[in-house]
């Protein structure tokens, strides 16, 4: 057991790209060459649907926008376990309810 501890922290300081999905649309390039300034794109999602986590394109969590003044933070509401589909989720601890202070203590 201890190799595998010893080999997760072998890999821990590897770079990953974590990307949050709003929603998506299939658009004709006809309709996206057309988008100006005060377009408006309809997502798939509704606003109080969760948002998909993502690391390296792979959904790993589900999560809600927390926003601080200025800026945004991802709380995340729920772990997708390895399959990825929803009968292997795993809820994420509970979370605090105290409001945040500092958004980029919590980034």
């Amino acid at each position: 057991m201890s190799f595998l501890n010893d080999g997760f922290s072998l890999i821990q300081d590897i770079d990953v790209r974590l990307t949050v999905e709003l929603g998506r649309k299939n658009m004709r390039l006809r309709d996206v060459l057309a988008l100006g300034e005060s377009s408006v794109i309809e997502l798939d999602r509704l606003t109080d649907d969760p948002l998909d986590i993502m690391v390296n394109g792979k959904l790993i969590a589900r999560g809600e926008v927390v926003a601080q003044g200025n800026r945004f933070a991802i709380r995340v509401l729920e772990l997708v376990g390895a399959s990825g589909d929803a009968s292997s989720e795993r809820r994420a601890p509970p979370i605090s309810a105290t409001p945040i202070q500092n958004v980029e203590e919590a980034i």
